[in-house]
């Protein structure tokens, strides 16, 4: 998909605005604080109806006013730019937001995902690393979620019955022996349904996806280290019912539970060591840089949006990084930075497919 046109209305520090986009590059340039990334937020929240940042959308409305408006008009790759797929979304305090494609609206916000595949790159990323093994689930079931529209029916599905047994687990923690195991079980062999066809995505998720991701490291490197992922899952060697039999009588004395497919983990190696634990700034912005641009043309060009990426990294790996996001590798991609030049860099590699914006106080010029 390409966004053509942007048009926003209170969202953030965003007033106003009308924006329209090469289908290439498009640059932001502008001072910290001045709009640049809630103007991604806003094209995220159209791929993904929440924003990338605060999930409680009635803060994401501009301080005195009573509502925004997001609408973005897309086309699909090489269709007429004459046909657009619009979609929209409007927010209201104190009511239900409304998300549309063209007229309609979705009763049903799970079954847009996917429609518009998106990628995103931004600071935020180091909590894949730094943060618990959650940061890094969201990662593998936000990516298979935008070509697999069943897998996150299953993830839902998995996790309201995760929610459940947890409840009767507390229900019955302080009276263990009195626990139903009838009831239990009902709850886990439907647990087990959704977390086998999970962690069988999963899995097959990442023996495609880790070619890609280190094809990406390899150049942003100069090919001086070796990368890799390995997904680590309780399902790998053990019956997940049986597991939850044998674990049920310390479950009811912790009050969760400790076995199933939201225990995964995504382990991140550099040079066969933990990156957490080996890797520089610069090498672990690098990591991170080549799982999202690695994501990108896994899922084969999706729109992307890159966040002031430069950052902590030096001068060399920059200059291959604009290289690479300058490639035919990658579709439509939306990019901010504080400093000219290497957007600029970026331009001078497709001059006649570009655009780029200067950013002020939440509004923008040419």
């Amino acid at each position: 998909m390409i966004l053509r046109e942007l048009s926003i209305l209170n969202y953030k520090n965003i007033r106003e605005t009308t924006l329209c986009f090469s289908d290439k590059l498009n640059c932001f340039v502008g001072l910290n604080g001045q709009g640049k990334t809630n103007l991604l937020d806003a094209i995220y929240y159209l791929s993904f109806t929440k924003s990338a940042y605060n999930t409680i959308d009635s803060q994401n409305i501009t301080h005195d006013a009573d509502l925004a408006f997001i609408q973005g008009k897309y086309t699909f790759q090489h269709q007429s730019t004459n046909e657009f797929e619009v979609i929209s979304c409007g927010i209201k305090r104190g009511l239900k937001k409304q998300f549309r494609r063209g007229k309609k609206e979705y009763h049903r916000l799970i079954d847009h995902i996917g429609l518009i595949p998106l990628v995103m790159v931004s600071p935020r990323d180091s909590e894949l690393i730094s943060e618990g093994s959650d940061e890094r689930r969201k990662f593998m079931d936000g990516v298979i979620s935008q070509y697999n529209r069943s897998y996150l029916e299953h993830i839902t599905q998995y996790n309201a019955l995760l929610k459940q047994r947890n409840a009767l687990l507390k229900q019955f923690e302080d009276r263990p022996l009195d626990a139903p195991t009838d009831l239990f079980e009902v709850v886990e062999m439907q647990m087990v349904d959704h977390a086998t066809y999970i962690f069988e995505q999963r899995t097959d998720f990442i023996q495609r996806f880790i070619p890609a991701f280190q094809e990406v490291y390899t150049v942003i490197s100069g090919d001086n280290e070796q990368v890799t992922l390995e997904y680590t899952s309780q399902m790998q060697n053990r019956d997940l019912m049986e597991s939850f039999a044998r674990t049920r009588q310390r479950d009811l004395t912790i009050g969760w539970t400790t076995q199933g497919i939201h225990k995964d983990e995504l382990d991140m190696q550099l040079n066969n060591y933990p990156l957490k634990r080996v890797g520089s700034q610069g090498q672990q912005k690098s990591f991170l840089l080549a799982m999202k641009l690695g994501q990108s043309i896994f899922l084969g060009k999706p729109i992307l949006l890159l966040d002031d990426i430069f950052d902590k990294l030096d001068s060399e790996r920059v200059k291959r990084i604009i290289q690479l996001v300058s490639s035919n590798r990658f579709g439509q991609i939306f990019i901010t930075d504080t400093d000219r030049q290497h957007l600029t860099s970026i331009i001078q590699a497709s001059p006649e497919n570009s655009s780029i914006y200067y950013v002020e106080n939440g509004y923008f010029s040419t």
